[in-house]
This record gives structure tokens, sequence and C-alpha cells, in this order.
């Protein structure tokens, strides 16, 4: 059995994320988790909110709060929310917690005292009119590269190039929109040039997918340059470094290390404090991050960069799986232009369930992909309602009331039969391959068609009409159908844990569909002859015919409702 350490990005809560952030790293690092419990492995699932840096301060400001104020609200109601998507989570933390700021300032001395960390002048931008150093997303500008008129001033939101303040173009001061100046002021800085060759041969080595090794190859090659590690802001954790009082640590540097602080915090809560060790220091273990594309600098350079400077013996990324951009109708979520659809808002519509189907459906997996209401709709009327769910209430309708609600004895096997029962027995090795291989979308489209391959085997063999003629044929094809549903259900259990629940008591089996190790059961019959399942209910319903043109409407009725569930200070003015 495997170790295995799941992270998706922590989201930053200067707001509550929108589907694109969802399905971006936390929904797709939920099915993964739970497939790799559902195979028996041992798994330890880690995020976290980002609630330090400048969105954090430039929303507290403009709200005229002190930013912990807006961070404990948002950290409450988004990991509500989370729940509420049944995000499985071992830990869900924060980067206010005391195991995470202590962890962070002790791993920052380690770089310093093994000689990675130094003292330099830099030159920063500075806003006369408000008195103060504009660190990253306090200045913006346009890119020197792609020529987006937004690009913050540590990463351009477009491109995703790393940036410095002074490579932006006619650049201004975020809060109140004037010219700034640039001053001079001292920083601590990470000698990432001295990592480059150690970089370069573990790129090269690693199992990382081709989009982001070739990109991380790519910028490294080109030259690193020394990336400072402390800011001007006084939202943050403080600098460790000798003479580095007034100074905190860029946001960026400490998030990346809040995947190990939540570990180290799980572990202490179950009261075992050295057993992270177990996972971050032996080298079998494998480390999964689910990001955005945007991260995949942090994530596949500095991270690394970073672990191998402290000395101490962490495994290294084992993969990123970096997706593309979820687009909603053709431009960019964008919590600042408040465009798009909340997490919140979603579910004032339909069930959690709803979503992450559709989502991981949708999941920008190779290119960025528009989020429409015409292919949302035809994804749950069509995948989720005619394949699976007509496919599942078919069967055990019929069972229950031909059968008297219980599995029948099979008679005589077909060679239609047995083609079917090998097809849904292999089914969860079809579907693991894709999951094994990060293709989340085409390992639930794998499952969708186990669905559809039983609508056709039950319209090709038309039990209603050999129950009357040939009861025992009529019998192998309702116990080869409703073991088909048993596996279904087992499979169904990452993307739409609550539905695949609900057809496992349907099912009336033992125990819950998520316990570890079901998925090998999935490759055998689950339901022997006499068992009898419970009453059957639709499992999903449709949406209505006009659902695609109403869908703007309902969002706007969503966002009415939810702006009186939200904290005050994530209610938007």
């Amino acid at each position: 059995m495997a170790k295995w350490i799941v992270a998706s990005a922590w989201p930053y809560v200067n707001n509550v994320p929108h589907l694109g952030n969802l399905v971006g790293s936390i929904l797709s690092a939920d099915v993964f988790a739970r497939y790799l419990r559902l195979r028996g492995e041992d798994v330890v699932f880690v995020s976290g909110s980002d609630e330090h840096g400048t969105p954090i301060e430039i929303e507290a400001i403009k709200r005229g709060v002190h930013p912990k104020q807006l961070t404990d609200q948002a950290h409450e109601y988004v990991s509500k929310l989370f729940r509420e998507y049944m995000i499985s989570f071992d830990n869900y933390t924060r980067t206010e917690s005391p195991v995470h700021k202590r962890f962070v300032q002790e791993f920052m001395m380690k770089l310093y005292k093994n000689g990675y960390i130094f003292e330099q002048d830099d030159v920063l931008p500075y806003c006369p009119r408000d008195k103060m150093f504009l660190p990253d997303r306090f200045v913006v500008g346009t890119c020197p590269y792609c020529g987006y008129p937004y690009a913050h001033g540590d990463q351009c939101d477009n491109c995703g190039r790393l940036l410095h303040p002074t490579e932006l173009i006619n650049p201004r001061c975020a809060i109140c929109g004037g010219p700034v100046e640039f001053r001079k002021t001292k920083h601590w800085f990470f000698d990432l040039p001295k990592l480059r060759d150690r970089l370069l041969k573990w790129l090269k080595e690693s199992n990382l997918p081709p989009n982001v090794k070739n990109y991380s190859l790519r910028w490294v090659e080109e030259g690193l340059k020394p990336r400072s590690v402390t800011r001007d802001n006084k939202w943050g954790i403080p600098a460790p470094f000798p003479g580095a009082e007034g100074k905190t640590i860029y946001v960026w540097f400490e998030a990346l290390l809040g995947y190990i602080s939540a570990t180290i915090e799980y572990f202490e809560r179950r009261g075992e404090p050295e057993k992270w060790k177990e996972y971050w220091f032996d080298q079998a273990t494998r480390t999964v991050y689910f990001i955005g594309k945007d991260n995949i600098p942090f994530h596949a350079i500095i991270f690394p960069a970073m672990l191998m400077a402290s000395g101490d013996p962490y495994v290294l990324p084992w993969y990123i799986s970096a997706t593309e951009y979820l687009m909603y109708q053709g431009e960019q979520f964008s919590k600042s232009r408040r465009w798009g659809i909340w997490i919140d808002e979603a579910l004032e519509i339909l069930p959690a369930d709803y979503w992450r189907f559709a989502l991981i459906k949708m999941r920008p997996e190779t290119k960025d992909t528009n989020f429409t209401w015409k292919d949302f709709y035809r994804i749950v009327n069509s995948d989720m309602n005619d394949d699976i769910g007509n496919y599942v209430h078919r069967v055990l309708k019929f069972i229950y009331s031909r059968f008297d609600a219980t599995i029948p004895e099979p008679g005589p096997w077909s060679s239609e039969d047995e083609e079917f029962k090998q097809y849904y027995l292999s089914a969860p090795d079809r579907v693991a391959e894709h999951l094994d291989n990060f293709r989340l979308k085409q390992g639930l489209e794998e499952v969708v068609e186990l669905a559809r391959r039983g609508n056709q085997y039950l319209n090709a063999r038309a039990p209603w009409e050999k129950v009357k003629t040939a009861p025992e044929e009529a019998a192998t094809i309702m116990y080869n159908a409703a073991n088909s549903v048993a596996t279904l259900a087992v499979l169904l259990a990452p993307f739409v844990p609550a539905s695949a629940e609900k057809l496992w008591r349907m099912l009336n089996l033992e125990g819950s569909v998520h316990d570890r190790g079901r998925w090998n059961e999935a490759k055998k019959p689950m339901l022997k002859p006499g068992h009898h399942i419970g009453k059957p209910e639709p499992l999903f319903r449709k949406l209505p015919p006009d659902f695609p043109d109403k869908a703007e409407e309902l969002v706007r009725e969503a966002r009415k409702k939810v702006m009186e569930k939200r904290p005050p200070l994530l209610r938007w003015t």
C-alpha cells in the first residue's frame, strides 16, 4: 500500500471561490483522493484558506476592516461550502493556523542558515498618495510579455509569467489608481540560481506531465533569478531573519509550505506529532498537486527548490496536475469583475452532485474550456439522467415489481449475457486507467459508457418480454443488470458521492459505498441471488426544457439569496 499526499491549491479567501476555482484544484483533488481510498491506498488529503498577501489586504482596506476580520468570516464560510460539496479533506486549515506560522518561520530560517537566503536592496513601486510600498497586487500595469493591461506586480494573470514590478508598463496603485514612484527598500531573497543544476536534473527525470515539465524546463533554462521572499506588507507571517523586523514572508513562499504544515497539523490533532515525517521524508510517498496552470512555476520550480534547499529529505512533487482555464461564456472567471458563477450561488440552483458531475465532464484538462448553460443542460439531462439515472431506475424498478424486490437466481447464460458481464466487471480497470493518469474527465466518461451499454443490453435482451415467455432467461438478464448497477455505484462514488451512497442504500448493501477497498469488490458480482433491494427512487432529476434560457435569471435570483446568507464582509456592495 503506497502512501499518498493529495494537495489542492489553497484558495484565496478574499471572496467566495467560483466554479473555475472549484474544478481547477479542489474538486479534481477530491475525486482523485476518493478514488485512491476506494483502491485501499493510504491517503492524506490537505488544503487550506490562503488568507495572507495583498489580495486580502486590498479587500480589507476597501472594507475598512483588519484583514483577519475578513479572513475569519471567509474561512468559516468557505469551509462550510466545501463540506456541502462533500470535499473529503483530511485537513482543511488556514494560513493563520499557529502550526502553519511556526513551521514557515522555522523552515525559512533553515534556508537562511543553509546559505540560500541573502539580503539585498530592491527598487519597488511606492504610492506617494497612500504613503506605502506597493507589493504584488497593490500595483497593476501592462504586462511586458503579452500586453495584458491588468497584470500585477508579481504575476500576469493572463499569460502566467512571474514579474517584478519594475517590468510593468505604466504601473499604477491598485488602491487609489494613481501613478507610482520607484524607491529603494531592503529585502531578503531566495537564491534560486544556486539550485539551477539540481532543478534541471530533477525536472528532466521527473514524472511530471508534458505541459508542466516543458514549461518549467524552458523557464529554468532561460535563466533563474533570485526571488524576494519578503514583502513590506503588514498582513502576513513576520519574516524571521535577523534585521527583517517589519517585513513579512511573501504569500506564495509560505502558502506552498502549507501542504507540509497542514499534514503536520493533521497528525498533531491525531496525537501523532512525528508521523508526518513518515510521509514527507519517505521517498516512496507520492505527492500529487492539483492546481491551475497559472501556478505551475510556483509548484514545479520554487517549491521543489525550497525543499532541496532545506537540507531535509523531503519528497519532491511526484505529479502536478495543472488544468487549463474554465471560461464562463468566453471570458475568464473573475472575482474582481464579478464575472462567473460562485460556488454558493450554484448550490442555490442545484445540489452539489450536479455541479460535481458537470464540472468534471467539462474539466479543462488539455485546453481552455468554455462553460455554457447549453452544455450544462445537456450533461445533466443526457449523461446523468438519460444514461445513468434511467438505467438504474429501469433495472431496480423491474426487479422490485417483477421479482418481488429480490435478486433472482440466474438461469442459462447467452453469449450476450456473458459479454455484458465481462464488460461491467472489467469497467473498474478501464476507469482506473484514466484516473491513474489524471484523466478525470475520460474516467467519468467511461462510467457513463457503462450505463449506456447497460441500456443497450436491456433493449436488446428485452426482459419485459422474456419474463412472460422465458422467465429463467429474464432472471439471468436481471441478475446481470443488477450487478452492473452495483458496480456503477462504486464507480460513481468519487464523482457524485451523495448520489452513489443513495444508490448503495437502494441496493440495500452493507456499510458505505465509500468504504476503503470497494474498488476491487466492484470487479466481481456484489449482489447474490436472494438479496433484497430497497424501494427504487429516481437518482437524478431532469432540468426543464427552458432551463438554458432561464439560467441567467436563476443566477440572479441565487445571487440575491446568497447575499443574505454570506457573512457581512463577503457580501458585494
